[in-house]
């Protein structure tokens, strides 16, 4: 594998270097550095620039608006972004669904959708997990019954990310109760705004109001807007699946994680010399940099499988499990850096306080980071399932 960049490529990486210096909204950076919350606002505020520049999709067809990139070119994409702290775009709408419409919908379908995706104009949520199905999906009991030119959804869904904000939401539902579990389900779209629809905070324990339940009752969803065939939905979760799995991995935005510690280390006393010169310290952080540097190696060959025409396939799971116990280990040195300025909760000034956080900027969201990312290794399929399906699927156990 060849990982020097041609002049081309450098030519492309100073593209864009500058255009995120020139375009990055300044008030977004301003929110980012105060580590305050961020509004639907403020994540629109970055995808309606890059939808502006034409480079919102990287990973999409050309024909349904992706940019025609290399797998460098995207390699280097994720590189420079990360390299400048951008916020990561919702990948709910483009990374998800998105790529399961232009898939397996149908020419109305995906004249209807993908548009407002590309745009940032529709905000997406994702309705899988229900409270007795997470890692075991194809047990979920949301049911849909078929009336007339309408499904009935009744059920519930939870650890809906950002759903309080979404304008549609993509579902599995099941639509044959009589048949085995995978075979049973279909894929709905499902406007948010619909009759019937009941969103419910959840606060997680870094203090977000990030994730949500999800309630349907009686909520009638015009047949047309099932993606692929009835009964038929497993095959779109799948795929959906694969191309969540890759995206979780987060390389770039590791090795970003990984600089961060390393300044931290440089910055806080252990005794009377820095942190980074404790040999311990020192050894996790050599450790994780490895770690690291082998993921990003399956995560280019990854890159130019897809290059080559070929969809995510197994080694989705690799990235998913390896990915997400690096952010975790990433968020556990952070926290470890920190040290006693960790302990406080800070996230930010609200209107009226007149408080200032203890300690350095850089300690206001270790702790609420490192909580909030212990969910790395349940998301998009538990690290337990991902082994199961690298067992089977590569090792044919």
């Amino acid at each position: 594998m060849h990982l020097d960049f041609s002049p081309e490529d450098l030519a492309f990486q100073q593209e864009v270097r500058a255009f995120i210096a020139e375009n990055y909204p300044a008030e977004l950076r301003g929110k980012q550095d105060e580590g305050d919350e961020l509004s639907k606002e403020d994540f629109l505020s970055w995808h309606k620039v890059l939808a502006k520049k034409g480079w919102i999709a990287p990973a999409w067809p050309v024909e349904y608006g992706g940019t025609g990139w290399t797998a460098t070119q995207k390699y280097i994409w994720s590189e420079e972004t990360a390299r400048a702290d951008c916020i990561r775009l919702m990948p709910f709408g483009l990374s998800m669904v998105g790529p399961v419409i232009y898939t397996f919908g149908t020419p109305e379908q995906k004249a209807k959708f993908l548009p407002g995706i590309l745009s940032g104009d529709v905000w997406w949520c994702q309705g899988y997990s229900e409270p007795g199905s997470g890692s075991d999906l194809a047990s979920l009991r949301t049911k849909a019954v078929r009336d007339g030119d309408h499904y009935v959804v009744n059920g519930q869904k939870t650890w809906t990310t950002m759903a309080q904000h979404a304008d549609w939401g993509f579902f599995l539902v099941r639509t044959d109760p009589d048949a085995k579990q995978q075979e049973g389900i279909s894929f709905l779209l499902i406007d948010m705004k619909s009759p019937g629809i009941t969103v419910r905070p959840i606060i997680t324990l870094g203090g977000e109001h990030e994730v949500n339940e999800v309630w349907l009752e009686d909520v009638r969803v015009p047949v047309e807007n099932r993606i692929y065939e009835e009964n038929k939905g497993w095959t779109c979760a799948k795929f959906l699946l694969a191309h969540e799995r890759t995206g979780i991995a987060g390389v770039a935005a590791s090795k970003r994680g990984i600089e961060k510690v390393k300044s931290i280390a440089r910055a806080e006393l252990d005794g009377d010399k820095p942190l980074i010169a404790n040999a311990f310290f020192k050894r996790k952080i050599a450790e994780l940099e490895m770690d690291l540097t082998a993921l990003e190696f399956t995560e280019l060959r990854s890159l130019a499988g897809e290059s080559a025409g070929r969809g995510p396939g197994p080694e989705s799971s690799l990235l998913k499990i390896k990915g997400s116990e690096i952010q975790q280990r990433l968020t556990e040195l952070t926290l470890e850096a920190v040290g006693h300025y960790g302990a406080p909760y800070f996230r930010g000034f609200g209107e009226g306080d007149n408080e200032h956080p203890i300690g350095p900027d850089y300690a206001h969201r270790a702790a609420p980071t490192y909580f909030n990312t212990r969910k790395t290794t349940i998301y998009g399929g538990s690290n337990e399932i991902q082994r199961n399906i690298i067992a089977k699927m590569v090792l044919g156990l």
